[in-house]
């Protein structure tokens, strides 16, 4: 069996949510293992005792997904605790290696699915639904690999980002000026550390309003872009979802006159609130009001713009007009009474209950393409379809050019549109570990061009915890630093060694070569750029437990260190690998390594990296920008390979692939 089998099975009447690409026939009854509870609206399947779960993309805790309770529905969710179910997407997507099979599933569904992967019954999967209607996708391959390929050809090919996308970006929610960019730009440039983009938050634009650029803070905005792009920088501005409600808006206006907006179930446009204050969403599952939006872009991208980053499109709500009259009607029923303790938990139930409340994504629904449907039922489609409306504007507009797009909601299928980064995650030693078993779940899925807010976006960050992070973030294709507005300002030349931060950055950009050519290789072939040790050494039974160490391409496997104060770290071999130890791209020491365990050393300024045996690493000399990267004076690091066995994908970069 080479290629992995699909079966479709269909229950009740799903909507088609753009998520497949490849026309399955529908089988009838039930796969193989599986049990339905129709009036549970449940369906089960027994684990045995060795069987890894893998997939459901960018979720908490481990790689194998067994013991714990996930839910698919997008979620505004700031703090990534053990605890929690949901994140920002929905990635119904679940493999199981058992001891004799390999099957996975995919539940095409867009609203809420609770998944209890062995938490209730240790060996009992138990899927439930609030609406039973969905497909289900059954995938039968020889591996979890194979599998993985499989899929990605039923919901299609992962997304291209422009090659300078693979650069260094520094971004903080707080750059208010034009000003504070040329700063940023001129620090970097001083100290000679790598930078190809600087992004933009909330701050750019006129009263947090969509495709608006503030004249006041940013004069001329298109000579600056200029400016900046002269300096081989690329400016990358945020869009949110909420649209404010101004007159005089002309996205505004347009939306009202065009019906563009979500409505209540009376016709009247949802009013919510987010940055700007009152907003409508506009209804991106309407195709007219999806192109209308998408080609706002064209604002920006006419203004030397070639980048974007979707935020705030679970969608995020903080209040609803109509829940927060319910809220200060209940406050009022409260007022000079004695709060007991039951009393006080439901006071600050109502409060804490204001923002993302459950009962606000049942107030409003959809024109999905004349089908009336409540946005609940739909509501992990929300975020896959303004991404996809940025990118078939792009499609239209900057035909001859790739654009870079990702976004922090996502949906199966949205990865063809544009990549994900993980969301507002804290500067905790924890969330560095969660970044490196996040990538290959989020690679399984589809989603290739991904990474971390490096450092940690909330909370005051520390030295070392960004240059850990830094060391690990080197080899996910999304290379951005970023932190929240009020917390330790982490741009490099903020702390006291900005050397081993100047070599770590260059060490990034000697090893684009690699890191795009795998990525590029990864995304025409249907593969993984980033996965785990078990896809690759199947008959060692130690890698299914080892999940802080990932392999990158076909060559190399990092094993990043992780916690505080630590000077090096245990590793796992599955076979011989030479070991680097970079200190700098010029500067490092190899070592022959044998297969088992090892306590490696790896001071705060030194990346680890191995090298698979038969493989090449290949390092350029690095550059201010990935535009100046000379191929031609590549020099290779090779472990019992030949230098030209290595298969290099290159392309300039800029152009759309087309196969």
């Amino acid at each position: 069996m080479n290629e992995a089998s699909i079966q479709r099975y269909t229950f009740g009447n799903p909507l088609h949510t753009g998520a497949v690409v490849k026309d399955i026939a529908a089988q009838s009854g039930l796969p193989a293992g599986w049990k339905i509870d129709s009036d549970q609206k449940t369906l089960t399947r027994p684990m045995q005792k060795e069987t890894v779960v893998y997939g459901l993309g960018e979720t908490l805790r481990g790689i194998n997904k067994r013991g714990w309770l996930y839910t698919s529905y997008n979620s505004d969710e700031p703090h990534h605790e053990e605890g929690k179910h949901s994140l920002y997407a929905s990635h119904n997507f679940l493999i199981f290696e058992d001891k004799d099979k390999c099957v996975a599933i995919f539940i095409d569904h867009p609203g809420r699915v609770n998944f209890d992967i062995g938490y209730s019954d240790k060996d009992m999967v138990s899927i439930s639904f609030e609406d039973f209607d969905f497909d289900m996708y059954l995938i039968e391959g020889e591996s979890p690999e194979k599998i993985v390929t499989s899929f990605r050809k039923l919901t299609g090919r992962s997304y291209i980002p422009p090659k300078w996308a693979f650069g260094y970006g520094q971004s903080r929610w707080g750059y208010k000026t034009a000003d504070d960019i040329r700063t940023v730009a001129k620090r970097y440039k001083e100290l000679n550390i790598p930078l190809d983009m600087i992004y933009m938050d909330i701050d750019y634009m006129k009263d947090f309003k969509d495709f608006t650029v503030n004249p006041e803070r940013f004069p001329d905005f298109p000579s600056f872009v200029k400016e900046m792009k002269d300096m081989g920088i690329r400016l990358i501005p945020i869009i949110d979802a909420g649209v404010k409600i101004e007159e005089g808006y002309d996205v505004y206006e347009e939306g009202v006159k065009e019906g563009f907006f979500c409505k209540k179930d009376d016709g009247t446009n949802l009013v919510a609130a987010v940055w700007p204050g009152k907003v409508h969403f506009p209804d991106f599952l309407n195709s007219k009001a999806r192109e209308w939006f998408g080609d706002k872009y064209k604002t920006l991208t006419d203004a030397g713009i070639e980048g974007f980053w979707n935020d705030m499109n679970e969608p995020a709500i903080f209040y609803t007009e109509d829940h927060l009259k319910e809220v200060f009607s209940e406050i009022k029923e409260m007022e000079n009474k004695e709060l007991d303790i039951w009393g006080f938990f439901q006071f600050r139930g109502l409060i804490e209950g204001i923002a993302n409340n459950g009962d606000d994504y049942r107030r409003f629904f959809h024109d999905f393409d004349g089908i009336k449907v409540c946005h609940d039922k739909v509501h992990n489609l929300y975020g896959f379809y303004m991404t996809m409306a940025a990118s078939q504007s792009f499609e239209r507009n900057n035909k001859d050019k790739r654009i870079l797009m990702f976004s922090r909601a996502s949906y199966t299928g949205m990865h063809r549109y544009g990549g994900v980064w993980t969301g507002d995650n804290m500067s905790w030693w924890s969330h560095l570990l969660l970044n490196v078993k996040q990538m290959p779940s989020l690679n399984m899925t589809g989603f290739l061009y991904t990474g971390a807010d490096l450092g940690g976006f909330g909370c005051d960050t520390t030295e070392d915890l960004v240059m850990r992070w830094l060391e690990f973030g080197i080899f996910t294709p999304l290379f951005r630093n970023h932190s929240a507005l009020g917390t330790r300002e982490q741009e490099l030349y903020q702390f006291k060694d900005n050397v081993s931060f100047k070599n770590i950055i260059e060490l990034r950009y000697s090893l684009i070569p690699y890191i795009y050519s795998e990525f590029m290789k990864a995304a025409l072939n249907d593969g993984m750029y980033i996965k785990p040790l078990s896809f690759e050494y199947p008959s060692d039974k130690r890698v299914y437990e080892v999940e802080d160490q990932v392999l990158v391409g076909e060559s190399i496997m990092v094993s990043p260190v992780y916690e505080q104060n630590k000077t090096g770290r245990y590793v796992y071999l599955p076979e011989d690998m030479k070991l680097v130890r970079f200190r700098s791209y010029n500067n490092y020491d190899e070592e022959i390594l044998s297969a088992g365990d090892h306590y490696v050393k790896a001071e705060l300024n030194e990346v680890l990296v191995f090298i698979r045996k038969g493989h090449v690493l290949p390092l350029a000399k690095p550059a201010m920008h990935v535009d100046e990267i000379d191929y031609s004076t590549l020099s290779y690091i090779t472990y019992d390979a030949d230098s030209s066995s290595y298969n290099m994908y290159n392309d300039d970069g800029v152009t759309p692939v087309n196969s």
